[in-house]
């Protein structure tokens, strides 16, 4: 499960957004003032990264962004850094674009694949530990009893046409950074989602083979 301060940011996420969102390449020239749809998490099983996947709006376009929250920087994964922030509880903390972080794209890949659900969500109230709905609901069509894959090797990662593509030789994973809110699919193994508003199924990312 994914434990979520009350705490105090800064700069906040959309704030950082606003900055690196532009700068990419699948942003549109023009697009009004982003603000925030909703969001989804996974857990890191070993407890170190959180990992938090914000769905942006600009007017009527919707962008997804992945992100990892790390205590320390990634050796080897500046061009993938968007920044830093304090957090008024666990201190400063260091934002990637989470398709080149490893343990995003381990957990990604166990949720195409094998099912693995998305991250129930604590928030700390008081001290105690508050069940929140997530604003954003996962749906994988992977059967969970598949076992989980575990990428190996170095991770080839590029981007085209509003899609970025992982790869570490045996699985490819692609990630819809532009997302079809007409909820058009494909035929591989995908991960879809709805929100208030949006309950038509968007395709968030899919799986297959390694050509």
């Amino acid at each position: 499960m994914a434990h979520i301060y009350q705490a105090t940011l800064s700069p906040n996420k959309m704030e950082l957004l606003s900055v690196w969102l532009p700068a990419q390449p699948w942003f549109r020239e023009g697009d009004p003032a982003l603000h925030q749809v909703g969001a989804y998490r996974f857990d890191d099983p070993a407890g170190e990264v959180g990992m938090e996947t914000i769905l942006v709006a600009a007017g009527d376009t919707v962008l997804q962004n992945p992100l990892t929250y790390r205590g320390a920087p990634l050796e080897g994964a500046e061009q993938w850094l968007i920044g830093t922030m304090e957090h008024s509880v666990l201190g400063t903390r260091w934002v990637y674009d989470a398709c080149g972080d490893p343990v995003y794209v381990a957990e990604l890949a166990a949720a195409l694949v094998a099912g693995r659900p998305q991250a129930e969500e604590m928030v700390d109230v008081d001290g105690q530990s508050v069940r929140r709905e997530p604003s954003v609901r996962v749906q994988s069509s992977a059967s969970a009893a598949t076992d989980a894959p575990v990428p190996s090797g170095a991770l080839s990662v590029t981007t085209a046409g509003g899609v970025t593509t992982i790869s570490d030789g045996e699985l490819e994973l692609s990630v819809l950074r532009v997302l079809d809110l007409g909820g058009s699919t494909t035929n591989t193994q995908t991960l879809t989602a709805t929100w208030d508003g949006q309950t038509v199924p968007v395709q968030l990312a899919s799986a297959k083979p390694a050509v």
